[in-house]
């Protein structure tokens, strides 16, 4: 089943999501995500056919982020 979940997160810059790009790449279930640095939220879409939300979130974490569900 296909999901979309959105992020308020930490992320300010480019060099933020390539921190976060190997890890998230390596996530199973994770079809697709981006990051709208020009939202004051720099909200993260992520589309995913199997991960969860829980899982997102560790791993942005895990980067040294801050992150909470919207």
């Amino acid at each position: 089943m296909k999901e979309e979940f959105k992020f308020k997160t930490n992320m300010d810059c480019q060099h933020c999501v390539a921190r976060v790009k190997p890890l998230l790449d390596k996530v199973d279930g994770i079809d697709s995500w981006s990051v709208d640095l020009n939202n004051p939220d720099k909200v993260l879409t992520v589309q995913s056919s199997g991960a969860k939300a829980d899982k997102v979130i560790d791993t942005v974490e895990q980067a040294g982020f801050d992150i909470t569900q919207l």
